[in-house]
């Protein structure tokens, strides 16, 4: 009586605040990792308290998933590349969300074995859970295909998909109040929900463009919350209820950060089909034939000696080329010969929310030297070198002027605005939105081609 009627709720309550605490403490990167481990104590306690729920009749499964669980999630953070970590975030959401339609599933089913009445708010709650599990699950699923290039990252679009699509929603929907309407009778309706929910989620990410993944990735991860908060209220668990709804909600937030970020809507970035052209890294794509500048790193090093503040823009290139090391040793190299170093991190820079300032803290460059695109940019006007490390939509000017381009309108950093623009690039192919760079062709605009990582560690080695 104690266990179950105090014990569990009281330790449910402490999880939640815990987990209250932990989100608010990630806000900030200097006490996010105490923020990790405080949220990942109160999971620890949300844990044990469910595991002395009275329900739990066998604990052998239980401990098998524990340690299978436990066994695969300790080798993937250890293995894990940087460059994959935004894969890695799609798959851990499709498994969120495939985890509560799994759940609810199970609880229609235990309860019509036990011949119980299903109520209708717990009828509603179940398909909630399994239509956004399923979405999320296979969404989460194409997302990451596309990140890791097993499919291809532009857009596939068709004639009438958004009917179908439309199609499909209605029809998830329409199996959901039939079900909800029969309650215990809708053994027929739930395996009908849940592939119509799986093959809506695919349908949902396939028209979506790897320039738009960041935000498909953060609104994923709404949606892993919300299912979780709905199979909360299936379960009657309070602390999957709070933890479900904290991140359903922080993710929202998320996402519409990001939209504001490239100046679009969240159903521009749904159903526009950005990013056209299907590329991979070092293949050719038509650009336009303009002469550009290009130096070697040996040809670049007076300029940098001669500069009094430097800002850098690092982008997924620098990812690649795992290069944020040898970014924070010229950082440290240009700092003692009494230049100041800035680094400017647009709100989509990489293929994740953050992406560039994780790179940069696993690289231990000081949180306050990071600036956003609204503090960096009057900044530009008086920056001797902006030093663009594998961005490139995030600093095309053409957003500024060129109405016909697709990414006109979006906030980008004024880097053409420097004295001097170094661009770090591999080749002249165009980044995920498809377009060419017209910043490449400016008069104070020179190309370093190659490797980032080998051309930062070349202009390392001539300033030393």
């Amino acid at each position: 009586m104690f266990i179950q009627e105090i014990l569990i709720p009281v330790a449910y309550l402490v999880s939640a605040v815990l987990f209250i605490m932990g989100l608010k403490q990630l806000s900030h990167p200097k006490t996010a990792p105490r923020g990790n481990q405080t949220a990942a104590i109160g999971m620890l306690i949300a844990i044990i308290a469910t595991l002395l729920y009275r329900d739990v009749i066998d604990y052998t499964l239980i401990i098998a998933g524990i340690i299978i669980g436990g066994a695969i999630g300790a080798y993937v953070a250890r293995t894990v590349e940087m460059t994959a970590m935004p894969q890695m975030v799609a798959i851990f959401n499709g498994f969120g969300g495939g985890a509560s339609l799994l759940v609810a599933t199970a609880e229609f089913y235990r309860l019509i074995t036990g011949m119980e009445a299903i109520a209708g708010f717990t009828m509603t709650a179940i398909g909630l859970s399994i239509i956004i599990g399923g979405i999320t699950f296979t969404g989460s699923i194409v997302a990451f295909a596309k990140l890791q290039g097993i499919m291809r990252g532009a857009p596939i679009l068709f004639k009438g998909q958004q009917i179908v699509n439309s199609i499909l929603l209605i029809g998830t929907v329409t199996l959901t109040v039939l079900a909800v309407m029969v309650g215990a009778e809708a053994g027929f309706y739930i395996p009908a929900i849940i592939v119509v929910a799986l093959i809506l989620g695919y349908m949902f990410v396939i028209p979506i463009g790897g320039a738009d993944m960041p935000v498909v990735i953060s609104l994923l991860n709404s949606f892993s919350g919300i299912a979780a908060a709905a199979t909360g209220f299936v379960l009657l668990n309070n602390a999957l209820i709070i933890s479900g709804s904290l991140v359903g909600a922080s993710g929202i937030i998320l996402t519409n950060i990001m939209c504001k970020g490239m100046n679009r809507t969240i159903w521009n970035v749904l159903f526009a089909g950005f990013g056209g052209e299907d590329y991979a890294p070092g293949e050719g794509v038509p650009v336009t034939q303009k002469p550009v500048k290009s130096y070697e790193p040996e040809d670049t090093v007076v300029i940098f000696e001669n500069a009094r503040q430097v800002v850098i823009v690092p982008g997924y290139g620098m990812a690649v080329a795992q290069a944020q090391h040898m970014v924070h040793e010229l950082e440290k190299i240009l700092e003692a010969k009494g230049v100041k170093v800035k680094y400017a991190i647009h709100p989509v820079a990489g293929r994740m929310p953050g992406h560039m300032n994780v790179l940069l803290a696993e690289a231990n460059v000081p949180y306050d030297n990071l600036f956003d695109l609204d503090q960096i940019n009057p900044e530009f006007e008086e920056t001797d070198i902006a030093l663009v490390i594998g961005a490139n939509d995030v600093v095309n000017p053409a957003a500024r002027h060129d109405t016909a381009s697709p990414i006109y309108g979006m906030p980008i950093l004024d880097v053409d605005r420097s004295r001097t623009v170094f661009v770090l690039k591999r080749s002249m192919n165009p980044g995920f939105a498809g377009i060419d760079n017209e910043l490449f062709y400016n008069d104070n605009t020179i190309m370093l081609f190659g490797d980032a990582k080998d051309t930062v560690t070349k202009l390392v080695a001539e300033l030393k």
